[in-house]
């Protein structure tokens, strides 16, 4: 079984080197430009929406090109941070206070998809407050834009040969060079292509067309539904991560899906209640 899921990979795993380039003895890694691009890319989307009053409620934008200025900072510890704690807490807690200097070393991999949003959360709402901006408004911008983030992040999970899927033997499955000698599922592009082109197109589509950002809240359940939709679906692809395994004695339920699941009641509720409260500034 398995010398034949080896033979079915028809295509190689690109051999790229984790590290972009380097300057001396510093290295910069493509996990590491991942973040920033996703950032960069986001805050220039970001600021063409600011820039189209027509798309928001009273065609008036809520914040400003320089309130989006000064929260690139904010937003970058929230992510940093926020999912380095995510991945300790949920995935690596007891390797990680056995050697706790990996805890840092953020540039070996280990960011929490999960704990980077709370993280967000907590800046966008501290940074909400201290601007006098609408809070789910600030939401929304920034749900409109993360899909762009987590495209370049699961294409650098793909670049590092990391969060590699279950054996396959599907066509398009690669033999992963910390996979052992099988073919596996490329679940870092299921969600690149699920999470970020997507998500991001369904979202661009309801601000666009349906004027969504007219509605305070419902881009941003939009967004926590549909990637808590994608991510479970992916999960059903992906390998478990080694040190925690499948959950609860299945073979099937994961970390990811657990974490994953009550984003499906809390994008609903988000929706549903901003669909309300339109409802009612309307009567």
């Amino acid at each position: 079984m398995y010398e034949a899921l080896h033979l079915l990979a028809i295509l190689p795993f690109p051999q790229i080197d984790p590290v972009a380039f380097s300057i001396g003895p510093l290295s910069v890694h493509w996990y590491g430009l991942a973040y920033v691009a996703g950032i960069m890319i986001g805050w220039f989307y970001a600021r063409k929406l600011i820039e189209r009053p027509h798309l928001w409620k009273g065609d008036a934008a809520p914040m400003t090109n320089a309130h989006l200025d000064d929260f690139l900072v904010w937003i970058a510890v929230g992510i940093v941070v926020g999912g380095r704690t995510g991945y300790v807490l949920f995935y690596d807690l007891q390797p990680m206070l056995e050697d706790p200097i990996r805890i840092i070393q953020i540039w070996n991999g280990g960011m929490s998809f999960h704990g980077g949003l709370m993280g967000s959360i907590i800046a966008m709402f501290l940074f909400a407050r201290r601007n006098a901006i609408p809070v789910w408004s600030m939401f929304d911008i920034i749900a409109a834009v993360v899909p762009l983030g987590l495209f370049f992040g699961r294409i650098a999970n793909f670049i590092n040969g990391e969060l590699w899927g279950r054996l396959s033997s599907m066509p398009w499955a690669m033999v992963f060079p910390t996979g052992g000698p099988f073919a596996r599922h490329p679940s870092q592009l299921y969600e690149a292509g699920l999470e970020g082109i997507v998500l991001l197109s369904l979202l661009a589509i309801m601000i666009f067309r349906f004027k969504a950002l007219r509605i305070p809240g419902l881009i941003s359940g939009i967004f926590v539904m549909g990637y808590g939709f994608s991510r479970i679906f992916v999960e059903f692809f992906r390998e478990p991560d080694a040190q925690l395994g499948y959950l609860l004695g299945t073979n099937w339920l994961t970390m990811g899906m657990v974490l994953s699941s009550p984003m499906l009641l809390i994008g609903l509720w988000a929706i549903l209640r901003a669909l309300a409260a339109n409802r009612t500034a309307k009567a």
